[in-house]
């Protein structure tokens, strides 16, 4: 049920039988926690699963989790092996899907079938949100030609790696803000090893002074795309720095604070603020989904996107 995490997520076991002849029965690989799945448990999230009793509960409940890669085992005698075959890998085609399970029966409808010979199980399993996310910002909202400048904060994050990566496949230049901390140069070295342009700080992203620097990188060019996850003062500071017909998405807001905007960039810069939300984009732009997995796909198979690090864990739900 909806509500506070440690209370109302619960353990719970079923059979699943034979497939019928249209169905696939698939096999959970890896599942991320999203900071977004527990904002749906929470009740909070714009988008949640239905509650049912299909799966044998005594109160009717759902699935939770909405990113995975599965394998499939089982496949009913109704589907070609030119489509499905066991050994597939397939990832939800939909949102909703409740991936937090071990196993499940699926028709093929909602499934889309992914290589499994040139990446890992980690980025199988979270290519449909974080990098896909990074992939339509940076493609679907401003022509941004190859010379080019954007600008983001949370630069660390898993959206801002891949959009670091993204970037320097597609020529971009780019400028990440990180909050300060005792392994700045490390953390920075990383980034560039990605492929950053220019990695600073929330202190130097807040400096009037440090505005004179980042002319001189630009060289004569503006910055006409901002990624925000932060919002707050940091948003503020980093949009002072985007240059005439701009525009700004907001894809997260880590700092719990508005977004809050220079009322002269509107008027004198034509600054046009967006929200993105990827979900939201499956129904805005039809076929999206699978269109941004491919593109994607194909940056990881090529290693121009490489496996991030993530904590693992393997649960036991019978203990």
């Amino acid at each position: 049920e909806y509500g506070d995490p440690s209370s109302v997520l619960k353990c719970h076991s079923y059979e699943i039988n034979e497939p019928n002849e249209n169905e696939i029965i698939i096999k959970n690989l890896a599942c991320p926690i999203n900071p977004s799945d527990i904002n749906q448990i929470q009740g909070v999230y714009p988008s949640k699963p239905k509650l049912t009793t299909d799966l044998g509960t005594k109160d009717p409940s759902a699935v939770c989790g909405n990113e995975a890669v599965f394998e499939i085992v089982k496949i009913g005698k109704s589907i070609s092996e030119n489509d499905f075959k066991i050994g597939d890998w397939v990832l939800p085609a939909n949102v909703n899907f409740g991936t937090w399970r071990s196993f499940a029966v699926s028709s093929p409808s909602d499934l889309l079938k992914i290589p499994n010979d040139k990446i890992s199980v980690n980025q199988a399993a979270t290519i449909a949100v974080n990098p896909s996310s990074a992939y339509q910002m940076l493609t679907f909202y401003q022509n941004l030609q190859p010379g080019d400048w954007f600008i983001q904060n949370g630069g660390n994050s898993q959206v801002g790696k891949a959009a670091i990566q993204i970037g320097k496949k597609l020529g971009l230049n780019s400028i990440s803000i990180v909050r300060d901390r005792p392994d700045l140069d490390s953390l920075k070295d990383e980034l560039y090893k990605l492929g950053a342009t220019k990695v600073i700080t929330e202190e130097e992203n807040a400096s009037k002074q440090f505005g004179s620097t980042i002319k001189e990188w630009l060289n004569g060019k503006s910055i006409t795309l901002a990624l925000n996850c932060i919002g707050g003062s940091n948003c503020s500071n980093m949009v002072r720095k985007l240059g005439k017909d701009a525009i700004l998405l907001t894809y997260g807001g880590m700092s719990m604070k508005p977004v809050s905007l220079p009322t002269s960039l509107f008027i004198f810069k034509d600054l046009t603020a967006k929200g993105f939300w990827i979900t939201e984009n499956i129904k805005k732009f039809p076929g999206s989904r699978p269109e941004t997995i491919v593109k994607v796909l194909k940056l990881m198979e090529s290693g121009d996107i490489i496996d991030s690090e993530y904590s693992s864990i393997t649960i036991d739900p019978l203990n």
